[in-house]
Formats: C-alpha cells, structure tokens, sequence
C-alpha cells in the first residue's frame, strides 16, 4: 500500500469514527474508496471529505447540505460558489444554536428555581418535623 491511501482501520482510527461509518457515507456517496475486492482504500481526497463531514455533522448539518457543499468544489470557480453556500448555511445553523442555547439556558434556570424552592421546603417540613416531635 501506497501513503497515498489509507485502509478502513487507518481511517476508523484517524478519524476516530466506526467502519459502519465509512461504509455509511459511501452508501450515501459522500465518500468514494478504491475497491479491492472486499478491501477499501480510502484517498487523501476521502480523507479531506470526511474531515468536512463530520466537521459539518457537529455544527449540525443535514447530509443531504454536506453533500451539496462538497459537490460545489469542483465548480472551477475558486470555490467561491462554495464557501458562499457555507457561509449561508452556517449562518443558518448559527442561529438555530443560539436559539437552542438561550432555550437551555431558560430550562436551566427554571430547573434551578424549582430545585432551590424544593431545598427550602424539604428544609421547612424537615424543621416542622423536628417542633412536632
């Protein structure tokens, strides 16, 4: 094997991602490895791909947007028609993060008020239990 490819296990590794993942993404023809046989090797291209996608996974892009993406880079423009389409879309996800942050961060504190007001009255029953007795 050439440095120039890389098996499914230096992938898994590298990447730290499952074989039924890769398997996933060339099902979903987001990643193209050289078949030998039952072997895959996988490209410094393949490689570069799935850095994006799963870069694009964690900031909760669909596959079918990651897919869009990648097919823009080979538009021979610069990759301009490229970075213009992610830039759009990771506005997009921006703002749907924040939205979901400022939801959590909203929860968080309610769930706190109520833990605070649950304290304070298992404190107050506790005390009445203790006069009772």
């Amino acid at each position: 094997m050439t440095t120039d490819t890389f098996n499914i296990r230096e992938m898994c590794d590298a990447f730290d991602v499952t074989p039924r993942t890769l398997r996933f993404y060339e099902a979903k023809e987001l990643l193209f490895p050289i078949r030998e046989g039952q072997k895959r090797l996988f490209t410094k291209r393949d490689r570069a791909r799935l850095k994006l996608i799963l870069r694009g996974k964690r900031f909760g892009f669909s596959l079918e947007e990651i897919r869009q993406l990648l097919d823009l880079y080979h538009m021979n423009d610069g990759q301009v028609a490229q970075l213009s389409k992610s830039y759009v879309l990771a506005e997009q996800h921006l703002a749907d993060m924040e939205a979901q942050r400022a939801e959590l961060e909203e929860a968080i504190s309610e769930l706190k008020e109520q833990m605070a007001w649950g304290a304070d009255k298992l404190a107050q029953l506790a005390k009445e239990k203790t006069v009772a007795a």
